[in-house]
């Protein structure tokens, strides 16, 4: 009989422990609002050529009178075929025999400072405090010819309800790659010199 009581004492104050667990949200400490960051220079060339390496810049602002409390980048490649997810530098293959579906148009050299995250296609790049302006880069390298659109877009944080408002906040880059390889040599002292002075 003890025993029996002492383990409905312990359900019970298990019970009470797990509603007073319920009563705050997860993401009670989630920013809200909305933010004035916009992007005011975007740079992508729109002709490339296979094995050249370029590079996807975005200057973003900090407009408004509050810091940005994690400014994510979200990119992605616009799929050749209706109903294909997108991918940041890449495109879906209609191939199921394949374990992964996703073929590189671009080879990711190098992405911005500090930009995991446990997205696919979105690169957190940290806060951006009132008045403050950054630079976020994507180091690439053209290894599929063809035509693409490159999508970006901003988000002041990667979760809560906060919102942008307003300005330039998302675009697009059309880019065609050439099959044409960048010329490339190597030099006296054995490094490789590639565009056009590989040429000379």
């Amino acid at each position: 009989m003890g025993n029996s009581r002492g383990r409905l004492a312990v359900l019970a104050v298990s019970l009470l422990a797990l509603a007073g667990c319920g009563d705050e949200r997860q993401d009670a400490e989630a920013p809200s609002g909305q933010f004035a960051v916009e992007v005011t220079d975007a740079s992508f060339p729109a002709r490339q050529r296979i094995a050249e390496p370029t590079t996807l810049k975005l200057e973003v602002a900090n407009r408004g009178d509050r810091a940005v409390p994690n400014l994510a980048v979200t990119v992605e490649t616009e799929p050749s075929s209706e109903g294909e997810a997108p991918a940041a530098f890449a495109e879906a293959r209609e191939d199921a025999t394949l374990a992964d579906a996703s073929r590189p148009v671009w080879i990711l050299d190098e992405g911005p400072a500090g930009g995991g995250s446990a997205y696919v296609n979105t690169w957190a790049v940290g806060p951006l405090a009132k008045g403050q302006a950054r630079t976020v880069e994507w180091k690439v390298t053209a290894v599929e010819p063809g035509s693409y659109t490159v999508r970006w877009r901003l988000a002041p944080a990667l979760e809560g309800d906060a919102e942008l408002a307003g300005g330039r906040t998302k675009g697009q880059f059309a880019v065609t790659i050439s099959d044409e390889p960048v010329p490339a040599r190597v030099d006296d002292d054995g490094d490789v010199v590639r565009g056009e002075e590989a040429g000379r």
